[in-house]
């Protein structure tokens, strides 16, 4: 539909007499800075639009694509704009024609065939894209450059001094989070919803302004249905149809910039930090300020004299230029592990780390010597560590991780350190138990709170409280091993914990979001082991 409503509109506006002759790339499209060119009047003459480009909208938008409606609409408005404002020195023409220079077409990009035809043709070549300038200045065609720049952009409009982040969604009024971590409400910023047309003109601005050699604009991750920009100190995250119901546009800035003097940490932890601690997790729930505080450390390190570098995706990190940020999506593991490598700094601070790959990168950085400092999605401290079981022996986990500092509200909230050792677990009375055990200590008490170890092919994580110094652990590894077995299903085994209760019964304590599933599909299998072994088996929830 779209397609015929453009070629309907060149078949209505040609017959006319112009002389220049113009090809443009798909920027100009995107970024709409074609259309105001031609509004202004800055362009007169013959468009050349190669037929590739509205094919390659086409499958864009087909296969769900977003940005390929976006230009379809662009080119569409276009004609539309020519015949209602009866623009009789422009004519758009289509041509399918391709350059001598290119004999398979499928090899090549369409602006790289669109740039061989205005060479050939001796046209005028439009862009607004400074790589394409830049290569076809190089080439000695003809170009009219048409980016635009605003010192401003719209999205920033939205934002004041105490704007944590701003949510825009069509047909929704726009919202923004004002105050602190820790301390903020949603507040809505007018009363009118957003319709897609100004959505759809903040995404070309974002990508016009991307475009330029020297902005400050970056995409950092461009995907079918949707791109993560970074706008100087902005981050802004747009999801497109068919991802989301509609456009939505987010764009969080960082309201602080810390040293690590400010967080008023603990002397041994500050001491640790200096002089010891190199396998580093920051670890924390979204929004509690870990960034913050690995740019602060990052910027501490580089004091000491430290080389640094970053890996991140996006690039979102505000640091001096003495600190090289490498970014994830542009590379692949194996090259930033190369990269690193080779070049070995002395820390290396990486930047929400989600993914087994990311983890395995920082496990291979740290055992080669380079000292690691993981950001890392959890809701307690313990969480980040877990996320390395099973991806790391057990025995090395100390030698990855040696500090944990978990942040909440934008501070230091705990600070845990790994150690390894060879002991009977907490709980069990038998000499012969003793096995190697990952003690996970408070730091500044040094006071022990959670003992990993394996029992059985199964690797427990067990808290060590008050109200379980005295309790004893089962040593019956078969009736350990079934429990265990019936339970994984529904429960990470990681979080079971058995032991003996006070009357002699067998205690198989789970996490609380457990319990349900536990009681109605695992008890009855557990009350026939208990039968079995002829013992009382009881669930109850982990403290």
């Amino acid at each position: 539909m779209f397609i015929k409503g453009i070629i309907d509109g060149f078949i209505a506006i040609r017959g006319m007499q112009v002389s220049n002759v113009y090809v443009p790339d798909t920027s100009v499209f995107l970024d709409g800075s074609l259309k105001e060119a031609l509004l202004k009047g800055n362009i007169k003459g013959r468009i050349l639009i190669h037929t590739e480009i509205i094919r390659r909208f086409e499958n864009e938008a087909r296969a769900g694509g977003a940005l390929g409606w976006l230009g379809i609409r662009e080119l569409n408005y276009i004609v539309n704009s020519i015949n209602k404002l009866g623009l009789d020195d422009v004519r758009i023409e289509y041509v399918s024609v391709m350059p001598k220079s290119i004999s398979r077409p499928d090899q090549h990009s369409v602006d790289e065939i669109v740039r061989e035809l205005a060479r050939e043709l001796g046209a005028v070549f439009v862009t607004s894209d400074e790589m394409s300038l830049e290569i076809a200045q190089a080439m000695g065609i003809e170009t009219l450059f048409i980016g635009q720049h605003k010192d401003k952009l719209e999205i920033e409009k939205f934002f004041n001094a105490d704007t944590m982040s701003v949510h825009l969604k069509e047909g929704s009024i726009p919202y923004a989070k004002k105050g602190r971590p820790g301390n903020w409400q949603l507040v809505p910023l007018g009363n009118e919803p957003l319709n897609r047309e100004y959505l759809e003109r903040m995404v070309r601005e974002l990508i016009s302004a991307s475009l330029r050699a020297d902005s400050n604009t970056r995409v950092e991750i461009r995907r079918e249905n949707s791109l993560i920009i970074q706008h100087g100190e902005y981050r802004i995250v747009i999801a497109l149809p068919p991802v989301s119901d509609g456009i939505e546009i987010t764009a969080v800035r960082p309201l602080i910039k810390r040293k690590l003097e400010d967080y008023s940490l603990h002397p041994k932890v500050l001491d640790r930090l200096s002089k010891q601690a190199e396998g580093i997790l920051i670890a924390g729930p979204p929004g509690a300020g870990k960034t913050t505080f690995a740019q602060a450390l990052a910027e501490y390190y580089m004091g000491l004299g430290k080389i640094v570098k970053t890996v991140e995706s996006p690039r979102d990190m505000i640091l001096p230029n003495e600190i090289t940020q490498i970014s994830k999506t542009y590379a692949s593991s194996e090259e930033v592990h190369d990269l690193l490598l080779l070049s070995r700094p002395d820390f290396t601070i990486f930047d929400e780390m989600r993914d087994t790959a990311d983890f395995q990168l920082y496990i291979d950085l740290r055992l080669a010597g380079v000292g690691m400092v993981g950001v890392v999605h959890a809701t307690s401290p313990i969480d980040a560590i877990q996320r390395f079981i099973g991806r790391a022996e057990l025995g090395m986990l100390p030698s990855i991780i040696d500090t944990v500092l978990f942040m909440k509200d934008g501070e230091v909230q705990k600070v845990y350190s790994l150690e390894l050792t060879v002991k009977v677990p907490e709980g069990m009375s038998e000499e012969d138990l003793a096995r190697p055990v990952v003690i996970v200590k408070d730091f500044i008490n040094d006071t022990v709170e959670y003992e990993i170890y394996v029992f059985g092919e199964e690797i427990f994580v067990t808290p060590i409280s008050k109200s379980r110094k005295h309790a004893q652990a089962i040593t019956d590894k078969r009736l350990v091993s079934r429990i265990v077995r019936i339970l994984k299903k529904y429960v990470p085994p990681e979080e079971i914990s058995i032991i003996k209760g006070d009357d002699n019964s067998i205690i198989v304590q789970v996490p609380d979001v457990y319990i349900g599933v536990v009681i109605s599909k695992g008890l009855p299998k557990l009350e026939s082991i208990g039968r079995k072994f002829n013992v009382q088996l009881k669930v109850k929830p982990k403290e």
